[in-house]
Parts: C-alpha cells; structure tokens; sequence
C-alpha cells in the first residue's frame, strides 16, 4: 500500500516556496505533510495533501513541474524507540530506505512517518506483519 506524495521543484531563491505555499492556498489544498530539501540551485518540496488529482492539475495549470512519487505512510506511537523499531524492521527485511519524514498527529499519541524506499510494496507487508499500521490515501486525506 503506497501513498502519492507529490514533488515540487523550485528555485532556491526567496520568496519561491511562498509562492508556492500561496497557490495552494488560493485553491484550497490542504496540506497534510510537508518536507523541504535543497541544493545550491533548487529545492524540492515534498507533500502529501487531501486531493492529490486535484493539486496535481492545479501545479500544472500554474506552471509548476512536479512530479508523483509513491511513498509509505506509517503509524507509529509517538514514544521513545519507535522509530528505532520500524528502522530495525527496514534493516531486517533489506528495505533500503532513501528518506523519511514525520507528521505528528493533533491528539500526540501516534506519529505519522513518510518514508520513501526502492520497494512499498515490501516496505508495507514488513511493517504490517510487524504490528506498524500502513496508512492509505484516504487516511491521508483524513488526517
């Protein structure tokens, strides 16, 4: 089970990632996870939100080369080693994994990582029959 997460690239100039965060806004997306990477010349903007289709032709009618990408959405309690656990997982299942981020959830009693590997598929049957929760798009959308 996989999550689209949408990439974004743009200049590393000020007032770029505004723009951006302004269109998104301007249409109403709702943005449920967000991580910024960067490089000398560009950045890359990395999201999760309510409506991907929509957001997708939204970035392209504006102008904006983005891009799809499947990632991971795990449910993890928001406590000292759980990450570690899900990390020791991805190491014993030989799951290579390229990035993460978190979301911490409003009630704090779970968090939420994205994690980007070279195989979901295999990523999400090792977290499942592990215990971890893999999310879906719609519980994306519904967080």
């Amino acid at each position: 089970m996989s999550v689209k997460q949408i990439s974004v690239f743009l200049e590393n100039k000020p007032g770029q990632l505004n723009q951006l965060t302004e269109t998104l806004s301007d249409h109403n997306v709702d943005l449920r996870a967000l991580s910024l990477a960067e490089t000398t010349d560009f950045g890359i903007a990395r999201f999760i939100v309510d409506d991907v289709l929509e957001t997708v032709t939204i970035l392209n009618e504006e102008g904006y080369i983005s891009r799809l990408t499947p990632v991971v959405a795990a449910e993890i309690p928001d406590e000292p080693g759980a990450l570690n656990k899900v990390l020791k997982i991805f190491t014993d299942n030989n799951i290579n994994l390229e990035y993460m981020y978190a979301i911490l959830s409003a009630e704090g009693s779970n968090a939420y990582m994205i994690f980007k590997v070279h195989d979901d598929a295999k990523a999400s049957a090792a977290l499942v029959s592990n215990g971890i929760k893999v999310l879906s798009q719609e519980d994306m959308a519904d967080l």
